[in-house]
């Protein structure tokens, strides 16, 4: 009889996840088409592969192991990946863009990145 419960709330887990993950990914993916410039997109997208995707791996462990018993390394190594990865490729991106005179669209906001690279020459 445990068992049976104990299942129950993985499976809900596996899709409430799956379900987060799909719904940041969509978020995500509106504010790629929506948002003025690089860095607001860049900021959607990020966070998009970042917590959309390991949300579904996550899901994708959770079920492999308590269903069939597997621990896939695949799948850990993949969620390492991603939360490394995509952080710090957005960073260079946006630096790349900042760096290229893409200016930010700022209101009442000063470009902090600009005064940094200012203060430091």
């Amino acid at each position: 009889m445990t068992g049976t419960w104990i299942e129950l709330v993985i499976n809900i887990i596996v899709i409430l996840l799956v379900l987060i993950g799909a719904f940041i990914t969509l978020s995500a993916t509106i504010g790629i088409i929506r948002f003025p410039d690089i860095y607001t997109r860049l900021h959607a997208a990020t966070k998009a592969s970042t917590l959309g995707v390991s949300s579904i791996l996550i899901a994708a462990f959770l079920y492999l192991y308590v269903k069939e018993d597997i621990v896939s390394g695949k799948l850990l190594l993949g969620i390492l990946f991603i939360m490394i990865t995509a952080p710090v490729s957005a960073h260079m991106i946006g630096r790349a863009a900042h760096n290229s005179g893409i200016k930010p669209l700022t209101k009442n906001r000063t470009d902090a990145y600009e005064e940094a690279m200012r203060k430091q020459q």
